[in-house]
């Protein structure tokens, strides 16, 4: 929504469709919407866990790794994983501030070390001796760290410079870098088109999927299937399953608490927000919340089934709909984005409550605190997360400038897609709408695929979601994360069992520390404490100039 955003983006950057962040209205807003989705599905907690036996496998997941945690092996396990931890965050934090003392002015530092060569380094190809990516690498599975590679490679190694060398062709030559009218229009509107691409395959795969389930439970009168091949589940119950049921049903939340809390809390929204943003009208607000239980619940229960919340796929949804909608001259970029978070707030929170309570299902931990739990820390995060952004956001001038530091690559994909909503393909560029229908249909044709083939077969495919990321931002942390992923499939080689059990305490250890290190580093710059050294690299030529104008 910011000036610096709308800038990049060229279009629709009229103040009508801007809104600077501040710390007031953040708050305000995360206030307004983040609550409204824990009540939407709390009625329906008992079916969906105990009726439908959802997996949520991560929830399941944490669960079984919380048990464990409470057997005399897992104690002792736990306590190397989190001495482990400790050490490599530490490692990590203190090489973070030992880079930052060479990144004294701009494009300094060990983050743009040319270490394939500086015209490799021009196409965003270097390792940017990253910890957070090394561990991103080494947490996610290795077809996803692949799948990044084999994005930043067809990208910024072969399709960018193709189309770059078109200049004056395809697009006025005197455009800047930043341009939505030039190389940089190619850039985001691709990587939009694999992203819908991917987004609206799984989301009518969920549909069907739940659709069949929903069909299945009818005919044969028995809980929803589970399994990718659609068979009911017929088990008998445990006495540790009566168990948990017995527990999970005891400790009721009322329904009139649910109920009454999703009425109030969208009476509320729905009378504040307009005057958030004016733009966005009380009737557009009704609209997205008598949907939003709906959705709410698919998203839910896809995320039971499969484990993948398609909260973005509804947010953009909601941008070409409200955006639309409203229309270029009544704000309507504006009010696709502020559409957008309300609506991915509430189907996100609700999959996540269910999660829990998946989780909570398993370990006998008692519904009503649970609810309560995560009432408390929504209420923390509305505070915390603004101010932790509005730190960065006050600390670093260039954050969410392309190319800087922190270049917040989705901000200007999803305005884009706000602009693509409201104002149509007229603004794109020569042959992009035509990329983008090929890339888009590409993705719908990898991902059914990846499906219908075996799965020995469909490991090997790359993942078109995860393929779209770096053609925006570039291929650096493709390599970070390739690096994280060739260490864990090394370590895995050479001991599974110890890789599977301190792997993650690793990873975490390396994300942790880096990210703990910026927290000091925004002091250091809100107090003007600037670096002392630059780390720059110059080709020979351009190092023989300087040199001759030091001398002279």
């Amino acid at each position: 929504m910011s000036e610096t955003i709308a800038k990049q983006a060229t279009e629709a950057d009229n103040p009508q469709n801007v809104k600077n962040p501040h710390i007031g209205w953040m708050i305000g807003f995360l206030f307004l919407v983040s609550f409204i989705g824990l009540f939407a599905l709390v009625p329906l907690r008992k079916v969906m866990i105990v009726d439908y036996k959802l997996t949520y496998p991560s929830g399941t997941a944490t669960a079984y790794l919380i048990n464990g945690f409470h057997t005399p092996e897992g104690a002792k396990l736990a306590k190397k994983q989190v001495k482990t931890l400790g050490k490599f965050f530490l490692m990590s934090f203190l090489w973070g501030f030992f880079q930052w003392f060479y990144t004294g002015g701009d494009n300094c530092g060990f983050q743009n070390f040319p270490t394939l060569g500086l015209q490799a380094y021009k196409n965003k190809f270097y390792f940017d001796f990253s910890p957070t990516y090394v561990g991103v690498g080494m947490i996610c599975p290795h077809i996803v760290n692949v799948s990044v590679l084999l994005g930043g490679i067809l990208s910024w190694g072969i399709m960018w410079p193709l189309i770059g060398n078109q200049k004056g062709n395809w697009y006025d030559a005197s455009l800047p870098e930043s341009s939505l009218h030039g190389l940089q229009g190619y850039r985001v509107f691709i990587s939009i088109a694999i992203i819908l691409g991917d987004g609206l395959y799984n989301f009518v795969k969920v549909l069907i999927r739940t659709t069949a389930g929903f069909i299945s439970m009818m005919k044969k009168n028995s809980t929803l299937p589970v399994s990718n091949n659609g068979s009911p589940i017929t088990e008998g119950v445990s006495f540790d399953d009566e168990r948990r049921r017995d527990l999970f049903l005891k400790d009721q939340i009322p329904r009139s608490v649910a109920y009454g809390g999703y009425v109030a809390v969208a009476a509320i929204s729905i009378g504040t927000l307009p005057q958030v943003f004016p733009q966005l009208k009380w009737y557009y607000i009704l609209v997205a919340y008598i949907f939003a239980p709906v959705l709410a619940f698919c998203n839910a229960y896809g995320t039971g089934l499969t484990d993948w919340s398609l909260a973005s796929t509804y947010g953009k949804l909601a941008i070409f709909i409200f955006g639309a909608w409203a229309g270029a001259s009544n704000g309507g970029v504006l009010v696709g984005l502020a559409a957008c978070g309300v609506m991915m707030s509430i189907v996100s929170t609700a999959a996540d409550l269910m999660q829990d309570l998946k989780t909570g299902y398993l370990t006998l931990a008692s519904p009503r605190s649970m609810f309560i739990s995560q009432v408390i820390g929504t209420a923390m995060g509305c505070v915390i997360a603004p101010c932790v952004f509005w730190l960065f956001y006050k600390a670093f001038a260039d954050i969410g400038l392309s190319g800087s530091e922190y270049p917040a690559p989705y901000a200007i994909v999803y305005r884009n897609m706000a602009i693509l909503g409201v104002d149509g393909f007229s603004s794109l560029p020569k042959n992009c709408l035509t990329l983008c229908y090929i890339f888009f249909a590409a993705a719908i044709v990898v991902n059914l695929v990846r499906d219908l083939v075996p799965k020995k077969v469909a490991r090997f495919i790359p993942l078109p979601m995860a393929m779209a990321i770096p053609f925006y931002l570039g291929s650096f942390f493709a390599i970070d994360m390739f690096i994280g992923t060739v260490i864990l499939f090394a370590w895995e080689t050479i001991n599974k069992a110890k890789a599977n059990a301190f792997a993650p305490a690793v990873a975490s250890g390396l994300i942790c520390g880096d990210g703990i290190w910026t927290l000091p580093q925004s002091i250091l710059a809100l107090a003007k404490v600037k670096p002392p050294i630059c780390m720059k690299f110059l080709s020979r030529s351009v190092n023989a100039q300087v040199d001759g104008f030091l001398g002279s």
